[in-house]
């Protein structure tokens, strides 16, 4: 998970102290080779095939940012934790990156609009997620779209957001003239390789375009 105010299942982490050892969970720091190629090869069909645009928003570390970078996209990460953005800058050192301390619930990107919004384990644990996802839609460019990993942990207590309430929140976003196409859901729990082990949750994408 990523910092952000507001949080609710997560507000009591103090994330700028989870900072030091947040890379080490295997889908965090992506230093697995085979963990980093398979959330490469998602990106690769989740992010437009030109160089665009991209907000990452709860960026943590930076991780996800750099195999967009590395695409040829121009990155945005946006976090609410400092030490997580000190850690993001230096990893993208060098490249067209630029890093901001601020609320996933609203990036500090003023004007600025972008291709993509990409966003992973966050909006679960953002109060009243409806909101979020129509200033998240503001932020998109004609065309552009979102890039959602969300999932559903835990069988006692389980939280987050599932895949059938993410589109149904999504859906009156959508323009009348789209189809099929322009929502898709993608299933991740099956792919150990992205977590660096086998899961038993629910765990997806979704990408919708506007």
């Amino acid at each position: 998970m990523v910092s952000n105010s507001g949080m609710n299942p997560g507000a009591d982490v103090d994330w700028d102290a989870e900072s030091v050892t947040f890379d080490e969970e295997p889908d965090h720091g992506l230093r697995d080779p085979l963990v980093r190629d398979a959330w490469a090869a998602r990106l690769r069909e989740w992010l437009p095939e030109r160089p665009s645009d991209v907000l990452d928003v709860g960026c943590g570390t930076g991780s996800l940012s750099l195999i967009a970078s590395e695409r040829g996209h121009r990155v945005t990460g946006v976090d609410l934790s400092p030490p997580m953005i000190d850690l993001a800058r230096a990893k993208l050192a060098g490249r067209d990156a630029a890093f901001l301390v601020g609320d996933a619930v609203a990036p500090p990107v003023g004007e600025q609009r972008f291709d993509v919004l990409l966003s992973r384990h966050v909006l679960w644990a953002l109060p009243d997620p409806e909101r979020v996802l129509r200033h998240w839609r503001g932020l998109l460019r004609p065309g552009g779209r979102l890039v959602l990993v969300e999932g559903v942990w835990g069988t006692v207590s389980p939280v987050g957001l599932s895949a059938e309430r993410l589109t149904t929140l999504l859906r009156p976003l959508m323009s009348r003239a789209a189809d099929a196409t322009d929502l898709l859901v993608e299933p991740l729990s099956a792919d150990s390789r992205l977590w660096g082990r086998d899961v038993d949750d629910e765990r997806y994408a979704v990408v919708a375009t506007f």
